[in-house]
């Protein structure tokens, strides 16, 4: 599953010309009197307006997949379409003296054929005016795109916009809406990583994964020194459609994005992901098998980290499994979730390319109560790090009928660590490895009649040199199997504490084990929840292997 080609569902803005009360909204091409780039004549428009048009949207047909483009943009290469640039001098905000911020848009092309339409949004008189697609918008380059043939589509729309923050204004961009309904922000190392999208629907179910779109979008025009802008968009999809409103504050060191969205199904549902989030997970210090390259860890996010309801604080490790993997985790009024990047280190990467030291953490922030659900983790074996192969969203409990509106409010915050912490101590790191033998001695010779595998689960933070005084004790629980051999040692490097543990198998089966552990001092939590799922292999392959040749 290539997750980052975003051409999966669409909509045919035709049917919502149709929609009575709503055509006014689409307007025909009328030259901006100020010199701007917004062309259209001036219409009304507010976010309970846009909330009526997605209503009722959703009581029409999906109108199908994109139209074909010109021959000039179809069948383009990645390089090609790379060559298209967005002509700085025409952003959006170009003539705000002193501003902070400003956008520029995305060619349609190669795999981006959804036709998006822009507005620019007066904040004060409440009036849209439709930005139109233009070839002098652009700078072809080497692309080799006869731009003639673009001349006579005024309806070509756009393929997403990105946003960019001063002193960096045109040069690099710190938010991108791009295929579908993706999105990615950066932190202060102006480095993407993951991406959200506004909404996942049936992504692990017995139906096709639909890919609904934003179709257009509504820019409120900040103010010179403004740091905060706010963007509406209509979504479309196959079973549903949507009202979204993002308040996007451009930080120093963050971007944090207050979502507000408002959902309409067309048809039932078997499986919505509400603040749904993708990213990779090729190999790191707890997963091997797929690192036979220069570079010791290869991820965009490390770890599934909960805030549980009841406050429990969890870890999840992530996985590169052989397999697809499926896991849901109950919970009721969740606090927050994200996938985690926590190592920094560029000497654990050594990457100059994809440079995933610097890449940002994504933390959802629930506004209100979201009642019962669980948050899905999927995890798609990979053979590297092209594909997004991790998917993480929270899924209400109820089940989603046609007909029915849903409504959620989140903040996504896209930086280096998440904005809250607990209070106990969490893990650092997560190893495995060979197990059966001494810690500083070699494996297999003296112990040809066991196997098992061995982790290492390192915990730093709060007052874990006190609670080990008072005798510090990890609380392990297994799926299957026993963990034998347990150790805690102290390791002055990171100032934490390491546990060590072998599993050893009870039985042939090759079942994920499902494991979970906690530090605990005299009946006090002292840690935060650590939990693994580990992949067992078949009972033959459970042996030490030499394959020294001496002569």
């Amino acid at each position: 599953m290539n997750r980052r080609r975003f051409i999966k569902a669409s909509m045919a803005l035709a049917a919502a010309c149709g929609t009575p009360g709503l055509a006014g909204l689409f307007s025909q091409s009328a030259w901006a009197a100020d010199g701007g780039i917004a062309d259209g004549s001036s219409r009304p428009f507010d976010f309970a307006q846009l909330q009526e048009m997605a209503s009722e949207l959703a009581k029409k047909t999906w109108g199908g997949a994109p139209r074909p483009l010109p021959g000039a943009l179809t069948g383009m290469t990645p390089q090609a379409y790379n060559h298209i640039q967005y002509d700085a001098g025409h952003s959006l905000w170009n003539q705000i003296e002193g501003r902070q911020l400003d956008v520029q848009f995305f060619h349609v092309g190669m795999g981006f054929q959804r036709r998006v339409r822009m507005y620019s949004v007066d904040p004060a008189s409440r009036q849209a005016r439709e930005i139109h697609f233009r070839p002098e918008l652009f700078n072809y380059n080497e692309a080799g795109v006869d731009t003639r043939q673009l001349e006579d589509h005024p309806d070509l729309g756009f393929a997403g916009f990105r946003a960019f923050k001063a002193p960096e204004l045109a040069k690099r961009d710190v938010v991108s809406f791009l295929g579908a309904s993706y999105f990615r922000a950066v932190d202060s190392t102006y480095q993407y990583g993951l991406s959200a999208r506004g909404v996942a629907v049936n992504t692990f179910t017995d139906t096709t994964e639909e890919f609904p779109d934003f179709t257009a979008f509504w820019f409120e025009t900040p103010k010179a020194r403004d740091t905060t802008f706010v963007v509406y968009a209509l979504m479309d999809g196959p079973s549903l459609t949507g009202a979204y409103k993002f308040t996007i504050h451009c930080e120093e060191k963050q971007v944090i994005m207050e979502v507000e969205n408002h959902l309409y199904a067309r048809k039932a549902v078997k499986q919505l992901g509400i603040a749904p989030m993708t990213s990779m997970f090729s190999c790191g210090t707890n997963e091997r098998r797929m690192c036979d390259t220069i570079h010791p860890q290869i991820h965009d996010s490390d770890r599934l980290a909960l805030w549980r309801g009841n406050g429990e604080w969890v870890c999840r490790p992530l996985n590169n499994p052989q397999k697809l993997q499926f896991n849901a985790f109950n919970d009721e009024n969740i606090k927050g979730f994200g996938l985690l990047q926590t190592d920094h280190s560029f000497d654990n990467y050594q990457d100059v390319i994809g440079w995933y030291n610097k890449r940002p953490s994504l933390w959802v922030e629930p506004q209100g109560n979201w009642g019962k659900g669980h948050i899905s983790l999927l995890e798609i074996p990979t053979t590297g790090e092209t594909l997004d192969n991790i998917v993480c969203f929270w899924q209400p409990e109820k089940p989603v009928q046609a007909g029915d509106r849903l409504d959620f409010k989140y903040r996504l915050y896209w930086a280096a660590e998440p904005p809250v912490r607990s209070e106990l101590a969490r893990v650092y790191a997560t190893r495995t490895g060979m197990g059966s033998f001494p810690e500083g001695w070699a494996p297999g010779e003296h112990y040809p009649e066991t196997w098992s595998r061995r982790f290492a689960v390192d915990f730093v933070g709060a007052n874990l040199k006190e609670a080990a005084a008072r005798g510090m004790e990890p609380v392990i629980t297994l799926s299957s199997g026993e963990a034998k051999q347990v150790e805690i040692l102290y390791v002055d490097p990171f100032d934490g504490y390491r546990i060590l543990f072998d599993w050893h198998p009870t039985s042939d089966s090759v079942d994920p084990v499902e494991m979970r552990m906690y530090l605990r001092s005299q009946g006090q939590t002292e840690s935060e929840t650590w939990l693994y799922q580990y992949f067992p292999p078949a009972p033959d392959k459970r042996k030490y292997v030499d394959d020294r040749q001496m002569r």
